[in-house]
């Protein structure tokens, strides 16, 4: 694809960029870069305002410790800089990478138009905006929040011009919130070449004899680890060798907590590890040594680390909610668990460690299911298009 530096792209999210970029966010960005100048409005990973330019031009907030204060960050100065970026920089395209973002975009995007800039807007849903944010953590005034994220939502999603989902079940939420809307799906990015490539390495020299199940996410009470730590504890007395490696960032710090107390309530020190997020090329070396990875989660727009470890030849045993069923075929490349449900989940994880030859044929099939299910040729293909068409929707091609 030919650089068209016409296209000028805003996107605002509540990401969290590195500097330099870590090395699946500058695959993504470079990518993007061939299609179109590209803007961020995110946040750091600590409490300094970055700007820099790498494949896009980043406008990174403080990451502030209370997400109210984000959320007002991005309301008011991310809404002000989006609107900057119109009028300064020619910006054409705001894409709000959920509909509270959305909010922030709408409002740049109406200001924008009183000054005589025609801005297309487009919302995206990355998971349930509904009722995710309280399956995370505990929120203070929960009905005050519901009422403003309704509001903030529903005005977003009215003044986009087109909808972007990366599921069935966040379209199905989208057709319900903004009936009559268009609206285009694919899935979320990834960089599928280091899981590839190490499923490749596993598959050539063989998968480690071990019992090692993985779960992959953050820290949060929707993503359920408090069920799969109770599974994991029924089995240990049959699999002396089982043990369970649990990686990701404690974003709920009184979740981890909780977490870590329950392991040794369990008694299941040494059994259990709690690893810190690492780089994409070390995580996807460790998904395909393990027998199985786990998603128990209560929520989950799609599940990227899903497809993530099937490409590296790794079965999933996921909850069946939202997403995980577009991509875990139930006893073909994975397992469904109805979510909460130790007493399934825990069986399942049984057969997984009483089976490892039917296993390995689970992985092949689950590698195949990965290799077209996403394509950073497609991602940013779909882009392209959906970025033309919401340039025609008002008119600006």
């Amino acid at each position: 694809m030919s650089g068209d530096k016409r296209l000028w792209v805003a996107f605002l999210g509540g990401a969290r960029y590195s500097r330099p970029l870590d090395a699946t966010s500058r695959k993504k960005f470079r990518m993007l870069s061939e299609i179109g100048e590209m803007f961020v409005i995110g946040f750091s990973q600590d409490l300094r305002p970055r700007r820099f330019t790498e494949y896009a031009r980043f406008y990174l907030f403080p990451q502030w410790p209370m997400p109210v204060l984000r959320y007002l960050t991005m309301f008011t100065v991310g809404s002000l800089l989006a609107l900057w970026l119109v009028l300064r920089h020619g910006v054409r395209v705001l894409v709000a990478q959920s509909p509270y973002e959305g909010f922030a975009a709408a409002l740049a995007k109406k200001i924008a138009g009183w000054f005589g800039r025609k801005t297309a807007l487009i919302v995206e849903n990355h998971g349930d905006f509904e009722t995710s944010l309280f399956l995370q953590r505990r929120v203070r005034a929960p009905s005050l929040y519901r009422l403003l994220m309704r509001w903030t939502a529903s005005f977003a999603l009215k003044n986009a011009d087109f909808l972007r989902a990366i599921s069935v079940s966040t379209r199905s939420q989208l057709e319900r919130w903004a009936p009559g809307k268009p609206i285009v799906q694919f899935p979320t990015w990834t960089d599928m070449e280091v899981f590839l490539a190490a499923g490749d390495e596993a598959e050539r020299n063989g998968k480690p004899d071990g019992q090692e199940v993985v779960y992959v996410g953050v820290l949060i009470p929707r993503k359920g680890v408090h069920f799969l730590l109770e599974a994991f504890a029924r089995l240990v007395g049959e699999f002396p060798e089982a043990r369970l490696s649990i990686i990701g960032k404690p974003e709920n710090a009184e979740y981890a907590r909780s977490l870590k107390a329950q392991v040794r309530s369990l008694g299941l020190e040494g059994r259990v590890s709690f690893l810190d997020p690492m780089p994409q090329a070390e995580l996807a070396r460790r998904v395909s040594r393990a027998r199985v990875l786990v998603l128990p989660s209560l929520s989950e727009g799609l599940g990227r680390v899903v497809f993530e470890a099937m490409a590296a030849g790794t079965p999933v045993i996921g909850s069946c909610v939202d997403g995980i069923p577009e991509m875990v075929r139930d006893g073909a490349t994975g397992f469904l668990v109805p979510p909460g449900d130790v007493d399934a989940l825990a069986e399942r994880l049984r057969w997984a460690l009483s089976h490892p030859e039917e296993m390995q044929e689970m992985s092949r099939r689950a590698r195949a299911f990965a290799r077209e299910f996403f394509s950073p040729e497609a991602y940013v293909q779909n882009y392209s298009e959906l970025f033309q068409m919401a340039l025609r929707q008002i008119g600006a091609v």
